[in-house]
C-alpha cells in the first residue's frame, strides 16, 4: 500500500476523508454496564462519563427521565470541560459560569447574564443521537440535521437481552489493524493455536471464555473435533469471499479427507465489524471503534441461539483480565503481553495464555505500532480478504468524497437485507458442503425461539 493510501484509511478525526465515512455509521460509544453502579459506584450519584469517539471529546450522561445525552465536551461559553459538570437531574451545568444544558443540547440557563437576557435562546451545544441496543449505547456522529439510518436488523441487535452479552476492551493501535486481524481466516491456525486439546465435556455448552476450544459442528469418523485441533492440523486453508449487502461473506475450507472438509463461514460487516462462530449456538459480533487515530475500543456482542446467556459468569471471566472503569487490559506492551517462553514451547504457539485469547490479538495489532506502516508489507494469497476489504474501504471513501452513499448499514436501500448474518464452523461432506452449511445455520436459527421466524440470511442472499 502506498503511504498516502495508508494515511487516508487510518486518520479518522473530524474533516478527514475516512472520518467522514465513519460518521455515516452508528458507532458504539459506551457499554450500558459503564453506568452500572455495581461495577462503577460513582454512577449511583452521578451518571456522567467523559468519552472520546472518532477523535472527538464528548460527555455522555443519563438524566432523571432516563434520556441519554451525548454532547461536545467543551462548553460553548468559554470551552471548559463539561464532563466535570454538575448533574442536576434535568441536565448538566458547567461549574465555570453555571450555563446548563439538557440532553438534546438545548441551553436551559445562563445565570450570570442580566435579567431579561435572551442569550440562552441563541445557544445550543452540539448533541448526538444515542440508541441503546444489546447492552451497548450507539451514537450517530453525522452532520446536524441529517436523518441517521436505522440500526441494522442483525441478530446481535434484535435478540432479546436474555440472549446477548456485551463487553469491550481498549487496544493501543489504529482501528484498521484491529479490524483486519478479525477478518483474516488464516491467523487462527497460528496465533490461537493450542498445542494440546481439552476434553470437550469440560468445555460444556457455554463456551463464553473458551474460543476455539469448543467443538466444530459435525463429526469425523464418529469423533467430534475441537476447533483448535482443526486449525492446528489443517493450516493451509482455501479462502474465498463473496459480496453481501453488509460487506463480505468469507468462506474458509480445510480439506480433511476425500470425503470430509472443514467449513468456516464468517462475515465482514462494513466498515469495522466481524461476525464469527464461538460454538454451535453462540456467535460473536465484534466492532472495532476508533477512539482516535492510535486507540481503538473493540466491542463484542455474544449472541445465543440456544438458552439465555449467563451474563454474570461471562463478565467475571473477562474482568479477570480487564481494569475498570476504562476497560483497559491488564497485559500489554508494559509486560510483554504476558509472554512466557516455557508456555510457547509446551502449550501455545504464541506463549501468551490460553484462557483470554483477546491478548493474542492485542499483541498482534499493538506490536505493529500505533499505526501500521503498510508500505512495508508483503502480502500473500492468504491475505486476499485483507486486500478486498481495503479496496472496498478506499472505494467507500471516494464515494463519500463525491457526495454518494457508502455501502452497508449507511445505505437505507440495503436496510431490509441487513439481517443475520450467519456463520458456521463445522465438518461437512466435501461434495455438498454449500448445502450442508445452510441447513446447519437454518437448524440453529429454528432452535432459537427469538430467531425461529427468520430465514437464514445466507439462503435469501443467494
Amino acid at each position: 500500500m502506498k503511504a498516502e493510501q495508508n494515511e487516508l484509511v487510518t486518520r479518522i478525526g473530524p474533516g478527514t476523508p475516512c472520518g467522514e465515512l465513519m460518521r455515516r455509521y452508528w458507532q458504539p460509544v459506551a457499554l450500558l454496564d459503564e453506568f452500572n453502579a455495581a461495577l462503577d459506584p460513582r454512577m449511583a450519584e452521578r451518571p456522567v462519563k467523559a468519552v472520546k469517539l472518532l477523535g472527538q471529546d464528548l460527555v455522555l450522561f443519563r438524566d432523571q427521565q432516563g434520556r441519554w445525552g451525548l454532547l461536545d465536551r467543551d462548553c460553548p461559553h468559554r470551552g471548559a470541560d463539561l464532563s466535570f459538570g454538575r448533574h442536576e437531574g434535568d441536565g448538566l451545568r458547567c461549574p465555570f459560569h453555571g450555563w446548563k444544558f439538557e440532553a438534546t443540547g438545548r441551553c436551559l440557563e445562563t445565570p450570570a447574564e442580566p435579567a431579561g437576557s435572551r442569550l440562552c435562546e441563541r445557544v445550543r451545544q452540539r448533541s448526538y443521537p444515542v440508541q441503546e441496543r444489546s447492552g451497548i449505547l450507539f451514537a450517530w456522529m453525522g452532520e446536524p440535521g441529517v436523518e441517521p439510518p436505522p440500526l441494522p436488523g442483525f441478530d446481535c441487535l434484535v435478540a432479546p437481552g436474555s440472549h446477548t452479552f456485551a463487553f469491550k476492551g481498549l487496544w493501543h493501535c489504529n482501528w484498521l489493524q484491529a479490524f483486519e486481524v478479525g477478518i483474516d481466516p488464516a491467523h487462527p491456525s497460528f496465533l490461537h493455536r493450542f498445542l494440546s486439546d481439552e476434553s470437550l465435556d469440560a468445555i460444556g455448552d457455554n463456551a463464553g471464555g473458551k474460543q476455539f476450544r469448543s467443538a466444530s459442528v459435525g463429526e469425523a469418523e464418529g469423533e467430534r473435533w475441537p476447533m483448535t485441533r482443526i486449525m492446528r492440523e489443517f493450516h493451509q486453508p482455501d479462502i474465498s469471499f463473496e459480496p453481501r449487502p453488509w460487506g463480505l461473506q468469507l468462506t474458509t475450507l480445510r480439506p480433511m479427507t476425500p470425503e470430509l472438509t472443514h467449513v468456516r463461514v464468517t462475515q465482514a460487516v462494513f466498515p469495522h465489524t466481524f461476525v464469527i462462530p464461538l460454538s454451535e449456538t453462540l456467535t460473536i459480533t465484534q466492532m472495532h471503534v476508533p477512539v482516535d487515530d492510535t486507540h481503538t475500543y473493540w466491542y463484542s456482542i455474544f449472541t445465543s441461539f440456544a438458552g439465555p446467556v449467563d451474563k454474570e459468569a461471562m463478565r467475571a471471566q473477562r474482568l479477570k483480565y480487564t481494569q475498570l472503569p476504562d476497560y483497559v487490559p491488564t497485559s500489554g506492551r508494559h509486560d510483554n503481553w504476558g509472554f512466557d517462553a516455557a508456555e510457547q514451547n509446551t502449550r501455545t504457539f504464541l506463549g501468551m495464555g490460553e484462557d483470554d485469547i483477546n491478548v493474542h490479538d492485542q499483541w498482534a495489532v499493538e506490536s505493529m505500532g500505533p499505526i501500521q506502516d503498510r508500505t512495508r508489507e508483503h502480502l500473500g494469497t492468504s491475505d486476499k480478504v485483507i486486500m478486498a476489504n481495503r479496496r472496498m474501504l478506499l472505494q467507500a471513501i471516494e464515494t463519500v468524497r463525491a457526495g454518494g452513499t457508502p455501502p452497508g448499514a449507511a445505505d437505507l436501500a440495503c436496510h431490509d437485507a441487513l439481517r443475520g448474518p450467519d456463520t458456521v464452523d463445522g465438518i461437512a461432506p466435501a461434495g455438498t458442503w454449500p448445502q450442508w452449511w445452510r441447513e446447519r445455520v437454518q437448524a440453529k436459527r429454528d432452535g432459537a425461539p427469538w430467531a425461529a421466524a427468520t430465514p437464514a440470511a445466507a439462503v435469501s442472499a443467494e
